[in-house]
């Protein structure tokens, strides 16, 4: 067990602000009992390298999305045109189908289209914390997510602002006259917000922890794949230390810096329980994860119920029985606001200009809000029946690559996070 004071103090040679540094109240994160030091540890030597190896199989490496959903609460501002924003997807022929039927993996590509429509209508009683995408339309595509990593695109100004300031203003839980200190460069009332949030319910407070934690973990990927400098035509890209102090100096964020990256551990450990929560669904023998190559299909649920194994080692889980414990009306009524603000959050995504952030935008906010619906229905999975279909919970495909893919997002923020710690020794 590690000591909860998390050394993370780096000087510069240019000026004395403190990176990362002692977050306010210690290493110890709020709402739960656990340190930073030890989900580093945890991260860095079980989760991280395993993580990366499930995302570059072929079942998770492919997620269908669409990128032309019109932005549903304002007029569209017009695509990004930065080069860099741009997708390229899979070309259909090397797509194979893959479908879930009631916990079995369709292998036959022609399946009729009653099955597809069973499919749907199944997928879409359930109790969804995300807009999902239909997956039958025109529009929606094939993305292989490594030939379109996440990274800086160039993509700034009034539209990307718009909505970050939406969510956060017209989402999280607060009335109106709440100031939330998102602009580093608006008038600090910083203090006052924080007084009025420790004073919400917890419910309420996680939900703004989990955007805070998504936001802060999307920044760090920006950070930590910049555009360096581009010579006749060849990118470089790389880590940008300037843009990490930008974004988390406590200094340049008049304090809220660090508040970001204590909610991005809070964030890690919200998906790393559902993680541990959903290994049953996998476990059986009915789900395969199908790709139409038995070896590297075995290969790749063998890994994953590896991870599985490992997040139910890990000794310090947030315990989401705190959560929605009320009164049984009272709760219940909870429960279903804190799903319509997520799901709305995650149509605000398709208000994204840029393609590539409204990719991964999409992607992880999909992920954040499978990983909710798993911690939702402990006692659906826990009943589920060994060899025969699914009854009471489901996981499309596409919520399975989501919630993989953006805890692999999540683990490589808290990865990269020490790579700056280094990256800041070197220049003191």
């Amino acid at each position: 067990m590690h000591s909860p004071a998390l050394s993370f103090c780096v000087g510069s040679r240019t000026s004395a602000f403190v990176v990362c540094a002692a977050f306010h109240g210690g290493g110890v994160l709020d709402d739960c009992l656990c340190d930073i030091e030890s989900i580093d540890d945890f991260n860095t030597f079980k989760i991280f390298p395993k993580i990366q190896k499930l995302q570059e199989r072929d079942y998770f490496r492919y997620y269908k999305v669409n990128l032309k959903r019109p932005c549903p609460f304002w007029a569209d501002d017009g695509h990004c045109s930065i080069k860099d924003c741009h997708v390229e997807p899979c070309p259909e022929v090397r797509i194979k189908s893959y479908r879930i039927e009631k916990g079995v993996w369709a292998k036959n590509f022609n399946q009729s289209k009653e099955a597809f429509i069973d499919w749907a209508r199944y997928d879409d009683s359930q109790d969804h914390f995300c807009e999902l995408d239909d997956e039958r339309s025109p529009d929606a595509q094939y993305v292989d997510l490594l030939l379109n990593p996440e990274r800086y695109t160039g993509y700034k100004g009034p539209s990307a602002w718009r909505v970050w300031n939406s969510i956060y203003e017209e989402n999280c839980f607060k009335p109106r006259s709440v100031y939330r200190p998102l602009n580093p460069l608006a008038p600090s009332r910083g203090e006052s917000f924080y007084t009025w949030l420790e004073g919400l319910c917890l419910e309420k407070r996680v939900f703004y922890k989990l955007i805070s934690g998504l936001h802060a973990s999307i920044n760090l990927h920006l950070c930590a794949n910049y555009l360096l400098e581009e010579t006749w035509g060849k990118p470089r890209w790389g880590p940008n230390v300037k843009e990490f102090t930008r974004r988390f100096d406590p200094a340049e964020t008049k304090g809220e810096g660090p508040r970001r990256l204590k909610n991005l551990y809070f964030l890690y450990l919200i998906e790393l329980r559902a993680l541990s929560k959903v290994a049953p669904y996998f476990e059986r023998a009915v789900v395969d994860l199908y790709t139409g190559n038995g070896h590297e299909d075995a290969e790749s649920k063998a890994l994953l119920l590896d991870i599985f194994r490992d997040t139910k080692s890990f000794h310090m889980h947030f315990d989401e029985k705190s959560m929605f414990a009320g009164d049984k009306k009272g709760a219940k009524s909870l429960k279903e606001e804190f799903r319509l603000h997520f799901k709305n959050i995650s149509r605000i995504m398709d208000c994204v200009g840029c393609d590539k952030c409204r990719l991964w935008g999409k992607l992880q906010t999909q992920g954040l809000g499978t990983a909710l619906k798993i911690l939702f229905s402990e006692k659906e999975i826990q009943s589920l029946p060994e060899n025969s279909p699914s009854k009471g919970f489901q996981l499309t495909r596409q919520e399975i690559v989501a919630l993989v893919n953006a805890f692999g997002r999540l683990s490589t923020s808290i990865k990269e996070l020490q790579n700056f710690k280094a990256l800041l020794q070197q220049t003191r």
